[in-house]
């Protein structure tokens, strides 16, 4: 069956079918596991220019057709630098290059500016294991005819990263912080799994954030507004310039993803003497709400952490939702019930001794990421007995 699988490589997801591409990426229908790999955000990011032109992302998409239907696609990106990213591998670009190597072009099987797990090798139902070899073949194919000099799939699954180490491909751990639903009635209930001090801290930071003189509103679909994301762009400008030196977005995305995406969204806004201070982006996958941005024009203490966490946190609860998963980083998370949570991606090097040191790294990465991961969730501030309880 493989010899008669046709993989090729498009230059945009939105030039391809939509509904074509969303069988692969959300297979069955319905809300998808996550909006990110869908046609309408990826076509999102190109139509607004937020990829292609002179962003160093270059979308190629692959398509695997089996006489003549799409059985797999992957959202691929011919990049010229490695910013966008957040599994870093500036260390080895710049490794490769003293040594007089180009380390760019490489090929990047991910989803831009989104540190958020999921299928980076779309399938259809019943061929998984077929469609996924196939992409991985190509992909390696396309970087070999091309004398380029690595491909990485990042924040893959943890089932595409052990088929992606069967077939040559060099896993990565590394590591982010989520928080878990245990079938919570309400926030009081999370509250109640918590030791003591930390339940007091969160209670604390509410009332400071909820008392910023204003009001927090949690908007989606219909009630979203073109002045909510006029606010909210310019909040994400002044992120961005301060954590990456320029935003990654144009303001034509949330034009865009307001037009295609309003029910996969979840904007949650301060408004002060009527006018928008903060907001928080976030988007809605089956079972997961997604984190991804947050800015504000005026300083409030403990607003970042009511608008991205606990208001996040609340929404889940009342969904029914089995996760809020708050982006990279940020060991602050900890203290407010995110645990750390092992995230995977795929890397392969076509020097061979270039691929050996980063092999070698890689398993002494590893290992910390796992010493890493259980002290720290040794530290999460859940209750570890109870007596201390009672009376709080």
């Amino acid at each position: 069956m493989r010899q008669d699988i046709d993989v090729t490589a498009h230059d945009a997801v939105a030039a391809l079918d939509a509904a074509e591409w969303d069988g692969l990426a959300n297979p069955g229908g319905g809300r998808p596991v996550d909006p990110f790999t869908t046609h309408r955000f990826l076509a999102a990011l190109e139509m607004s220019g937020s990829v292609g032109g002179a962003s160093g992302w270059q979308p190629h998409p692959l398509v695997a057709r089996l006489a003549g239907r799409a059985i797999a696609a992957a959202p691929l990106y011919v990049k010229s630098h490695s910013q966008g990213e957040y599994i870093f591998d500036f260390a080895w670009a710049d490794a490769f290059e003293r040594a007089g190597g180009d380390y760019y072009p490489k090929l990047q099987i991910a989803v831009p500016f989104t540190p958020a797990t999921g299928r980076r090798f779309l399938t259809a139902e019943g061929l998984e294991d077929v469609g996924r070899s196939a992409l991985m073949q190509g992909a390696l194919a396309l970087a070999e005819r091309n004398d380029l000099s690595s491909v990485h799939a990042t924040f893959c699954t943890a089932t595409e990263a052990a088929a992606g180490a069967a077939v040559g491909f060099l896993p990565r751990s590394s590591q982010q912080f989520h928080w878990h639903n245990r079938g919570y009635a309400d926030f009081e209930a999370f509250l109640a799994d918590l030791s003591s001090r930390k339940r007091k801290m969160i209670r604390k930071e509410r009332e400071a954030a909820q008392g910023f003189g204003g009001t927090i509103h949690v908007l989606t679909g219909s009630d979203l507004r073109p002045d909510h994301w006029d606010a909210f762009w310019r909040f994400y400008q002044d992120t961005g310039a301060r954590k990456w030196g320029r935003p990654y977005l144009t303001r034509a995305f949330f034009t865009e993803i307001h037009r295609t995406m309003a029910d996969d969204i979840l904007l949650v806004m301060a408004e002060r003497e009527g006018h928008w201070i903060a907001g928080a982006l976030n988007f809605i996958g089956r079972d997961t709400l997604f984190g991804r941005y947050w800015g504000s024009s005026e300083h409030h203490p403990f607003l970042h952490f009511e608008l991205c966490y606990y208001q996040a946190m609340d929404w889940a609860i009342a969904q029914g939702l089995a996760r809020v998963e708050a982006g990279a980083q940020g060991e602050h998370k900890l203290a407010r019930g995110y645990l750390p949570a092992e995230t995977h991606s795929l890397h392969w090097i076509a020097n061979p001794g270039f691929r050996r040191a980063v092999a070698q790294f890689l398993d002494a990465e590893r290992a910390a990421v796992d010493e890493e991961m259980e002290v720290l969730t040794s530290y999460g501030p859940f209750r570890k007995g109870g007596a201390e309880e009672e009376g709080i």
